[in-house]
């Protein structure tokens, strides 16, 4: 049978479509089952618990007696730690109609890894928002996204940001400060010119993306920009999806100087004339910097028309620990 091509690439579409929705849906129903699964195995060791008047002390045994007769009778799956997992996530969601249906087992395994409730209820819904990996998830738990946001907060902005997740209405939003490229992995005592860490961070592009939030896509780099016959190159140009305006990133490897904030400036005024389009807003200026003087930043920022943000970087991983503290005193300073 003669088939005439476009035709049949139109069924071929169709058919291919189908089949990967079939398998999208089943994915999905199988994932809704298991975490149905483990709730429940969770409730019925609770329950157990609770009934037997079991004390902590014995808890740890009952779960090995668990794990070990399951693994028995199913095989694999079913270690101690899972178990324990599963008893959390019921602590956790007392109500399995809270449990959101757009997360796999893998997400809540790592939410269950944090124990501050606004810390979670951010993490679940952002990873909802932005539709993370599990891995991505676990990235942004570590690299203490949650807290990096906070700390620019009133406690009444807190209390929002775990309950809604990040929201982007302003360029503020969507600064961070600071920038975490642990995913570089650098050495913290090696020395590296500012190329280098550009190309470092084209090169992992996708977790510069993870690390820069939700909105941002890659436009170009060392973008040329010619006046009086003389040239600029500007280290990184994203387009913000949400705010509908170019974001302009200056990398420097040392503490940044007024002058870097004027050049700054230069790049915005030239956007603003020869690159924006109808529908675009005016460009957000970016520099991303080793070290800042908030005074420096106040003094040479004051009275610019352009939105112009400054911002560290660090090559490792934040404390935590301490970043959490300072989120609580935020929280409990305006009690």
């Amino acid at each position: 049978m003669k088939k005439s091509k476009p035709i049949y690439d139109e069924l071929l579409n169709q058919i291919s479509t189908t089949i990967l929705r079939a398998r999208e849906n089943a994915f999905r129903a199988i994932n809704q089952e298991l975490i149905k699964a483990n709730w429940q195995i969770g409730m019925y060791i609770v329950e157990f618990e609770q009934h037997g008047k079991i004390k902590a002390e014995y808890g740890s045994a009952l779960l090995s007696s668990i794990a070990t007769d399951l693994k028995i009778k199913f095989g694999k799956g079913y270690s101690k730690s899972q178990i324990y997992l599963c008893r959390q996530f019921y602590l956790k969601n007392q109500k399995f109609q809270t449990v959101s249906g757009k997360l796999s087992w893998s997400h809540q395994a790592e939410l269950l890894t944090i124990s501050d409730n606004l810390s979670r209820k951010f993490y679940e819904k952002q990873a909802v928002l932005e539709n993370w990996s599990s891995r991505e998830l676990k990235r942004q738990i570590n690299s203490a996204l949650f807290q990096r946001l906070a700390l620019s907060k009133d406690k009444k902005a807190v209390l929002k940001l775990a309950i809604k997740g990040q929201e982007i209405n302003s360029p503020k939003d969507a600064i961070k400060d600071p920038y975490v490229f642990e995913f570089l992995d650098l050495p913290k005592e090696k020395l590296v010119k500012e190329r280098g860490l550009e190309k470092k961070l084209v090169d992992n592009l996708q977790n510069f993306l993870l690390e820069l939030g939700k909105g941002f896509s890659f436009v170009a780099r060392q973008f040329k920009i010619t006046l009086d016959n003389q040239h600029y190159f500007i280290d990184l140009v994203f387009y913000h999806r949400i705010l509908k305006c170019f974001v302009l990133i200056d990398l420097k490897t040392r503490k940044v100087k007024h002058q870097d904030i004027g050049q700054m400036n230069l790049y915005l005024n030239y956007f603003k004339e020869e690159e924006n389009t109808t529908g675009d807003n005016e460009p957000i200026g970016l520099i991303i910097a080793a070290d800042k003087h908030e005074f420096l930043v106040k003094y040479a920022t004051g009275g610019l028309s352009n939105k112009i943000f400054i911002s560290k970087y660090q090559l490792y991983l934040p404390d935590q620990k301490l970043l959490e503290q300072k989120v609580k005193e935020i929280i409990e300073n305006e009690k």
